[in-house]
């Protein structure tokens, strides 16, 4: 049996992002494990959809930080 092996210091696998609205163009900052709908601010277009890990990401991601 192999032993796993452990991080010294566990980095975070969650991010956040920036996602550009396909209908308004508006940039927005959008966590990458998020547990509501994320919805434009100028739109109303919905831009992310959880999905019970990682949230479903609906406009384009233009950078991500983290």
């Amino acid at each position: 049996m192999v032993k796993k092996r452990k991080e010294l210091v566990p980095t975070p696998k969650s991010k956040f992002y920036n996602v550009r609205c396909p209908d308004c163009g508006n940039t927005q900052t959008i966590f990458s494990h998020a547990s509501t709908y994320v919805r434009c601010f100028v739109c109303n277009r919905l831009l992310a959809a959880p999905t019970g890990g990682k949230a479903r990401i609906e406009g384009k991601k233009v950078s991500e930080f983290g």
